[in-house]
This record gives C-alpha cells, sequence and structure tokens, in this order.
C-alpha cells in the first residue's frame, strides 16, 4: 500500500493525552500525519514525518480527526416545516408530531427512503462527520421497522433499533400489546439488521417498566442498549440507562444530584443534542454539572425531521460552547472522541497509529474557529477510511 503524508498543519488535534501539549486534545503544533491504506501509521512533529510516497500540503491550516454523530433519525420522508413554524412564532402545535413522520415513511418507498439517508449523510460529510449512528423508529410496524433498518444498514454498521419510539397510531388504546409487539415478532424481524436497542423513556412514550421490558429484551437478542433519556423532565431514563450498562444516555437535559453520579461512576456516556434545545427552545443540559460530575460527554446533531433537522456538528459545537457552558476544547472532544466512546469504538475519534484515517482540514489555524467562527464552513477537505472523500 502507498503511503501519503499530510504536512505543515498549524494545529493536530489527536485526542491522544499522551501526545503533544498532554491535554485531552493532544494537540501537536506544526504537526504532519501519515496515512497507509485506511489506517494512520503515524503522528507527530512535521519535521520528524517519515519519508513517504505522496505528500499533501495542509498549508498551516487545522486537522481534527472526523467527527462521529452517535444519535441521528435518517430513515425518513417528508419534513414537519408546519409545525416548525408554528412553534417559532410562538403559536402551540399539537396536530402531528412524530406520527405525522411515521405515516409520510410509510408512505414512501425503499428507493425515496434509501436516498433520503443518502442524501443527509452526504450533507454531514461535507460538514466533517465521518462515523455515524442512525435509528429505525418512524415505520412502528413489523414490516416498516424491519426495512427502516435494512435501508440504514446499507449506508452504516452503526444501526439502531427504535420500535419503542413512541407507541404506534394502531396501539393507542393498548400501549401494553404494542410493547409485546416491540419485544416480541418486531425484535424478531429487526434483531439481524441493527447492532443497538432504543428507547424513548419519557412521559408520553415509554415508563421505566415498559423500557426496561424493551431494553432487557433486545439485550437477549444480542442489541445493546442505548435510551433516550431524561429529555422533557425528570424520570427514570437515566438511571436504567446506568443500571443496564446502556452505552448512551441521550438528551440528558433534566438531571437529579443521583442521575450526575450514576454517570460519573458508569460507563455510559451522557450525550447531549444542543440541536434539539435550539429547535424547540427547550432548557439548555448544564455540560459543566456533567463534567464535574465525572461524566464522559458526547456531543451529536439528533438529524431528525421534527426537533433538530440539523446534520451539522460543528453548529453543535457552537451552541455548546455558547449554551451548554463547554469550553471549545471539550465541546470537540465530545464531537470526536466522546461520539466514538457513545458507540464503544477505539478505532474512530482521534488521530493516532492504527485508527482509522478520517481526517478533517479546516480552513482555519485552529479548532477553536469551529466556535469562534458560528455558521461559517470551515471544513476544507475531508478524508475517510484513507480516501479523500470532499
Amino acid at each position: 500500500m502507498t503511503t501519503t503524508a499530510v504536512t505543515n498543519i498549524a494545529s493536530l488535534v489527536t485526542n491522544d493525552p499522551s501526545l503533544g501539549n498532554g491535554t485531552p486534545l493532544g494537540l501537536i503544533l506544526d504537526a504532519a500525519v501519515v496515512i497507509e491504506g485506511d489506517r494512520i501509521v503515524w503522528t507527530g512533529e512535521s519535521s520528524k514525518a517519515p519519508a513517504t510516497d505522496n505528500a499533501v500540503d495542509a498549508g498551516g491550516r487545522a486537522m481534527i480527526p472526523g467527527f462521529v454523530d452517535s444519535h441521528s433519525h435518517l430513515v425518513f420522508a417528508g419534513d414537519r416545516t408546519h409545525e416548525f413554524n408554528a412553534r417559532m412564532s410562538g403559536r402551540p402545535y399539537s396536530a402531528g408530531g412524530i406520527r405525522t413522520t411515521v405515516s409520510a415513511t410509510r408512505a414512501a418507498s425503499d428507493d425515496e427512503l434509501s436516498a433520503n439517508v443518502a442524501r443527509y449523510l452526504a450533507e454531514a460529510l461535507r460538514q466533517g462527520t465521518t462515523t455515524f449512528e442512525t435509528k429505525s423508529g418512524y415505520g412502528l410496524t413489523v414490516e416498516d421497522e424491519a426495512r427502516a433498518l435494512r435501508i440504514a444498514a446499507r449506508h452504516t454498521d452503526e444501526v439502531t433499533y427504535l420500535g419503542a419510539h413512541v407507541v404506534a397510531p394502531e396501539y393507542a388504546e393498548d400501549p401494553a400489546g404494542y410493547v409485546d409487539l416491540v419485544t416480541g415478532p418486531m425484535l424478531d424481524a429487526c434483531a439481524p439488521h441493527a447492532r443497538w436497542i432504543d428507547v424513548f423513556c419519557e412521559k408520553g412514550a415509554f415508563d421505566g417498566d415498559q423500557a426496561r421490558a424493551i431494553l432487557t429484551a433486545g439485550l437477549a437478542r444480542g442489541l445493546h442498549p442505548r435510551v433516550h433519556a431524561n429529555q422533557l423532565g425528570h424520570g427514570p431514563g437515566v438511571q436504567l440507562a446506568v443500571e443496564l450498562d446502556a452505552a448512551s444516555a441521550d438528551h440528558c437535559t433534566h438531571l437529579t444530584d443521583a442521575d450526575l453520579d450514576a454517570l460519573g461512576q458508569g460507563d455510559t456516556v451522557a450525550t447531549l443534542l444542543p440541536g434539539a434545545e435550539f429547535s424547540t427552545r427547550a432548557s439548555w443540559p448544564d455540560a459543566r454539572r456533567l463534567l464535574g460530575a465525572g461524566a464522559t460527554v458526547a456531543l451529536s446533531t439528533d438529524c431528525n425531521p421534527g426537533s433538530s433537522f440539523t446534520s451539522s456538528m460543528p453548529f453543535c459545537i457552537a451552541l455548546a460552547v455558547r449554551d451548554m457552558g463547554m469550553t471549545p476544547d471539550e465541546a470537540l472532544w465530545s464531537a470526536t472522541a466522546g461520539g466514538a466512546a457513545a458507540l464503544r469504538r477505539d478505532d474512530v475519534g482521534r488521530i493516532t497509529p492504527g485508527a482509522r484515517a478520517d481526517l478533517v482540514l479546516l480552513d482555519s489555524p485552529s479548532h477553536v474557529h469551529l466556535a469562534y467562527r458560528p455558521g461559517v464552513p470551515l471544513v476544507s477537505r475531508v478524508w475517510r477510511r484513507g480516501e479523500q472523500v470532499a
């Protein structure tokens, strides 16, 4: 395999604290990276870079790991423009919500749904996202949930079964019957196509007992838990996530001290989704409390047509810094290494030998510009698995 060196990097974020300046970002100034095939084989100061077959001049720009988006809902049809407009205009909006998207998704063809996933992933890739998770949850029948996962699996290995998004409209008067469906025939059809199982554990969706039944059924079929937890109010989601060793508890907007202690002492990552708060004008999660408690924090887009219709990790970084109390360093780490931790991956989210060669070159001398210049398209080049793709 040929080797390629990217040299003249003004600042390189490795996410390896043993390198560079010794911080969690492992920042190396005047750096170089060597790629062989789809892997990184060397990082360090440019003056010490080994000879390679090819060279790319970074032109004094900053380089960061590809973003790891560990929470999205991309298998859907339609949008919810009217709902968003009403919400932003201060008018209550009751007709619609998730069930509006369910109706549009059920009516769409496989080709239409796959084209939508490809479109939003290409959009995310141009903004530096090289690893992503996505979920089902807009079908809510055995057939529609299974096809959503089959479609998602064409685009990523990080596929999550979310039959427990809300109770399907057909079961509005029989939520227990829907839980039986989710943990029985639907799980049987969906488990072969997914790595993860998720549940929306909130008032109006699934309570703690229902969520436990759904997640433990998934565990028995080899699917590891993730949990939509504590978004709309205090509830059992975070505690259940930690108890079941879920990879992540996502949203984490309303937390008690006991929730913070559980996240700080366990291996469950707290995934924050600032696009949701931006799009719903809800209260912001307090990242400082989480970090102070010793929790591992990830940032993700929650890209979906209702509450967070953005695929931009740079936008989420800017929101996290401005409104959730994170420093630029913390936000970038959470959008890269934090997302990798939320997917229990050690091959992405960092720029160190052995890691996958997922690299983002910024049109700026420092990663701090992602928050310093919000809304500006700073991604200059993107490599995924060693290939320049944007």
